[in-house]
């Protein structure tokens, strides 16, 4: 009898903290054993040469969601964890969108019987908080705090979904007393609204117009807000998909003074600019989504916070609308105003070997810090560590081997999602997700799915040391027991 199910053999072996070549032997879906020249195994694959890493954890999707403005998300539970896997991701964390009115708990059974028998690999649900009533604040969210569910995204902008600062201080002292981490989508709603109104009024409505109302010191300031309330509180944060510069500068100088501040960007900030949205006629709707991009010298300051280590997490924010579609893109017809147009670009596929080939087989990126932010610290920070993320003895034989030699063209045609489109069609890699394994399984090769639909779990998030407070305060005397 093997001593192995599989043994992954010779291949350098990935993980944020360095790199060797070893063999890995999984058992049981989990990884057993890490060394030289291990026993044979049941299943033999031959990495020589070749580059291993965990399996891919995209924290920030959108699946099987519908929008503010009532339009859903293209893709479902199957075809989206289909394309996530295709390109080297192994975990999806999407959300579970709370619309005011609606009970929480009722939310998440919904997203559970929508992702029910779909999945191709396995996945778990952030909360989207858009009514903390006293119901929710007290019980609901305690309770699915409490049951796995300890993350969850508010947002200061969006008819729909915004939450005032005092709404905000409820969630974060919730999050503070339960151990749970709260992201926030941070953009100043008032200015972008006043902009918008007055573009429009004066006839600019292309979507080129979405990068005006929705400029970069309106991102800056709702990130230094955000942040100051957190700080009153000694609440970590995390700031999802920040687009540049300007509140990269507040996140930065929140760290100089020690504070548990977190962020996270997307490939849209490191392959499109704002010109994209200016192409002819309707055609930068393809590009919108918020914070939209910004100019090319802001892609080179992206690139030094994912180096540097500003970055903790890299995550598609894939929210995928067809664009030659009436219920996607064009839901308002092809002369709507911005305003009228879902936000929203896809990006699940293609967010690993982008900055594979980008960042790391060009040089702007190490090995280490390419896991790191596509693994390892989205499984800690979000509480699925030492389960997911790694590769280590016991851990779940979530694996990526890659294939750094082959050239492709981007095009929608390789791609495994439910779109019609993708924005970075025509781009020119080398390198790309080759072996796919989920739990010691081969699911996929070439970019092409080998498992089926309903094979993955639902996995509950345990409590991190990335959300608990730092056990300081700003005030003179301790008065924590109020939060």
């Amino acid at each position: 009898m093997a001593a192995y199910d599989r043994v992954i053999r010779g291949g350098n072996v990935a993980t944020a903290e360095g790199s060797r070549v070893a063999d890995i032997g999984i058992k049981a879906g989990k990884i057993a054993a890490i060394g030289e020249d291990l026993p044979r195994g049941e299943d033999e694959t031959d990495a020589h040469g070749r580059i291993v890493t965990p399996g891919g954890i995209d924290s920030h999707v959108h699946i099987a969601q519908v929008s503010g403005m009532g339009v859903w998300t293209a893709d479902d539970f199957e075809s989206g964890t289909r394309s996530a896997m295709c390109g080297g991701t192994t975990t999806t964390i999407s959300f579970a969108a709370q619309h005011r009115g609606q009970s929480l708990r009722k939310v998440v059974d919904e997203y559970h019987a929508r992702a029910a028998g779909k999945t191709y690999i396995d996945y778990a649900f952030h909360l989207i908080v858009s009514d903390p009533t006293e119901q929710v604040l007290g019980q609901e969210l305690p309770a699915l705090i409490a049951d796995g569910l300890t993350s969850f995204k508010i947002y200061t902008t969006y008819d729909a979904l915004k939450l005032s600062d005092r709404q905000i201080l409820d969630v974060l002292a919730l999050a503070r007393r339960h151990n749970a981490m709260t992201m926030v989508h941070c953009e100043n709603h008032d200015a972008m609204t006043w902009l918008a109104e007055k573009l429009i009024a004066s006839g600019r409505t292309r979507p080129k117009y979405h990068c005006f109302s929705h400029n970069m010191p309106v991102e800056r300031e709702a990130t230094h807000r955000v942040i100051a309330l957190a700080e009153m509180l000694d609440t970590p944060v995390l700031i999802v998909h920040v687009s540049g510069r300007e509140a990269m500068d507040e996140i930065r100088r929140a760290r100089a003074r020690g504070l548990k501040v977190y962020a996270e960007t997307c490939p849209q900030y490191l392959f499109l600019t704002q010109d994209d949205l200016d192409k002819s006629g309707f055609d930068g709707a393809m590009c919108m989504c918020s914070p939209p991009p910004r100019d090319k010298a802001n892609q080179e300051h992206v690139w030094i916070g994912l180096r540097d280590g500003l970055f903790d997490v890299f995550s598609s924010d894939h929210a995928p609308y067809r664009f030659d579609d009436p219920k996607g893109k064009k839901v308002a017809g092809t002369d709507a105003s911005f305003k009228k147009i879902p936000n929203g670009v896809p990006g699940l596929e293609i967010r690993m070997p982008l900055l594979f080939a980008e960042g790391v087989l060009k040089g702007r990126l190490t090995l280490e810090r390419f896991v790191a932010v596509t693994a390892t610290n989205p499984a800690k920070i979000y509480g699925l560590a030492p389960q997911k993320g790694a590769i280590a003895i016991g851990a779940d034989a979530d694996l990526v081997v890659w294939d750094h030699e082959r050239e492709l063209t981007v095009s929608q045609r390789l791609l495994h999602d439910a779109m019609d489109y993708t924005p970075y069609e025509g781009m020119k890699v080398k390198g790309w997700a080759d072996l796919v394994f989920s739990r010691g399984e081969l699911v996929a090769k070439g970019g092409e799915p080998l498992a089926k639909a309903g094979r993955g779990r639902y996995l509950a998030h345990g409590p991190s040391d990335w959300s608990k407070p730092l056990g300081r305060s700003i005030f003179p005397e301790d008065i924590s027991d109020i939060f």
